[in-house]
C-alpha cells in the first residue's frame, strides 16, 4: 500500500510538472512579413563571423536581399581559419553593399563575439543596430517586418525567436528539449513586462536602437560575458529602456548545431552561464536537471518495474502502478508531440525523451562543472576560463 501512495503521489507531481513545463512559451508578440513603412531610418545590419563557410553565403545573400531600402550591411570576419574571408570577398564583388571588416586579436578579458560585436557597432551609422548570427538565414521581409513591429511595441531591443531547423537525429532528440527549458527559465510574457526583471534576448536577431546600445554601455559593459545576449537585455530592462521579444518563426530560421558533439560544446558553454547570474535561475537549472534525470532514468524504471512485480504476484496493486505509470508516460508523449509538431518535427520523435533528458541532464551538470571548477568553457577554438 505504501508504494502504491508513493506511485500516486508521483503521478500527480508528474502531471503537475510536464503541464507546467508545457505551458511558458506563449508569445504574444508576432511578427508577420510586411512591407516596409514609410519611415525608413538607417539600420546597420551587423554580423559576426568565425569559422562560418558553412553558413555565411545564406546568412549573407539573405540579408542582401531585404526589401526594406535603407541598410547597410557589415560582416566582421573574426579572424577566421577556413574558406569564410574567401566567401565574403566573393560576395563583396557582387554587391558592393557589403562591408567586410577583419576583426583585430582578441584583447585580453574580452570574449570573441562582444569583442567582434563592439568592434562593427563602433563602425556603424545606423539609427539602429541589428545583430544577426551566421547561421540566421532571413526572409526578404524580415528587416522591414521587425522595424515595423519594434515601432508597434515602442522598444528599444526587440529580439525575436526564429524558426529552428533541425535536420539531424540528435538535433530533434536534445534542442527541442532545450528550448521548453529556456521557456520556462525566461518566459516570453515575463521578459515582455515591464515590471518584471527578466530580461532575455535571442543573439541569432537583436534588433536594438542605437541611442539605448551607446547609452548602456554596448558590448563593452559586457566584454567577457559568454551568454552576451542574455546579459545585453539585462543592461536594456534594468537600465530603464523597452525589451519585447516576439516570434519571428515566420521571418527567419537558424540553423544552430548539427551533430552531437556541436550541441554539446554549444549548450554546455551555455547553460549554466545563462542562470547563474541569480540564485532563483540557477535554483531552477537544478530543477530542470532533476527533473531531466526523473525522465531519463526513474520513469523508464517504474515503468517496467510495476511489470516483474505483477509477474511476481503483485496482484492488483501492481496493476494500478502501471495504470498510472502509462497514464503519465502517455500525458508526456502528448505534451512533447504537440511541442515537436509547432518545431516541425515528427512526433514520434517524443518516445525519445528518456534520450534526450538524459543528455540534458549531462550538459547541465557538465557545464556547472567546468565553471564551478575553474575548468572553463570552449567556444569556437577559444578558451575562456572561470566565471566571465
Amino acid at each position: 500500500m505504501i508504494i502504491l501512495v508513493i506511485s500516486t503521489i508521483a503521478c500527480l507531481t508528474g502531471f503537475a510538472i510536464v503541464t507546467l513545463l508545457h505551458n511558458q512559451h506563449q508569445m504574444d508578440v508576432i511578427v508577420r512579413p510586411e512591407v516596409p513603412a514609410d519611415e525608413t531610418p538607417l539600420i546597420t545590419i551587423i554580423v559576426p563571423a568565425r569559422d562560418e563557410e558553412r553558413n555565411i553565403r545564406r546568412c549573407v545573400e539573405g540579408l542582401l536581399a531585404q526589401t526594406y531600402p535603407f541598410f547597410e550591411l557589415i560582416v566582421l570576419d573574426d579572424r577566421s581559419t577556413d574558406a569564410t574571408p574567401r566567401i565574403l570577398n566573393d560576395l563583396a564583388r557582387r554587391d558592393p553593399r557589403l562591408r567586410i571588416m577583419q576583426g583585430k586579436k582578441l584583447p585580453e578579458a574580452w570574449a570573441g563575439k562582444p569583442h567582434a560585436l563592439y568592434q562593427a557597432a563602433r563602425e556603424a551609422f545606423g539609427e539602429w543596430l541589428c545583430f544577426v548570427d551566421a547561421d540566421t538565414f532571413t526572409k526578404p521581409e524580415a528587416l522591414a517586418s521587425v522595424h515595423i513591429e519594434a515601432m508597434r511595441q515602442s522598444a528599444d531591443l526587440f529580439s525575436i525567436m526564429t524558426e529552428q531547423e533541425l535536420g539531424s537525429f540528435w538535433e530533434k532528440v536534445i534542442l527541442p528539449l532545450v528550448f521548453t527549458a529556456l521557456s520556462v527559465g525566461f518566459s516570453p510574457r515575463k521578459v515582455n513586462d515591464p515590471a518584471k526583471p527578466d530580461a532575455i534576448a535571442n543573439g541569432q536577431f537583436i534588433f536594438i536602437k542605437r541611442r539605448a546600445y551607446e547609452a548602456v554601455g554596448g558590448h563593452a559593459a559586457i566584454k567577457s560575458s559568454i551568454v552576451e545576449d542574455k546579459d545585453l537585455a539585462s543592461l536594456v530592462k534594468h537600465g530603464g529602456y523597452r525589451l519585447v521579444i516576439g516570434d519571428g518563426r515566420s521571418i527567419a530560421s537558424t540553423r544552430m548545431y548539427t551533430s552531437l558533439p556541436e550541441i554539446w560544446e554549444g549548450w554546455t558553454k551555455n547553460m549554466f552561464l545563462g542562470l547563474s547570474s541569480s540564485p532563483g535561475l540557477l535554483l531552477l537549472g537544478a530543477f530542470g536537471a532533476f527533473v531531466s534525470l526523473l525522465a531519463a532514468l526513474v520513469l523508464p524504471l517504474w515503468s517496467m518495474g510495476w511489470l516483474a512485480w505483477w509477474a511476481a504476484g503483485g496482484g492488483s496493486q501492481a496493476l494500478a502502478i502501471g495504470s498510472e505509470a502509462a497514464a503519465l508516460w502517455g500525458y508526456l508523449i502528448l505534451w512533447r508531440g504537440l511541442a515537436l509538431g509547432g518545431m516541425k518535427v515528427s512526433s514520434w520523435y517524443a518516445f525519445s525523451v528518456p534520450l534526450g533528458a538524459g543528455i540534458f541532464a549531462a550538459m547541465m551538470f557538465t557545464s556547472a562543472w567546468k565553471v564551478l571548477s575553474g575548468a572553463g568553457v570552449t567556444w569556437k577554438g577559444r578558451k575562456y576560463s572561470g566565471h566571465p
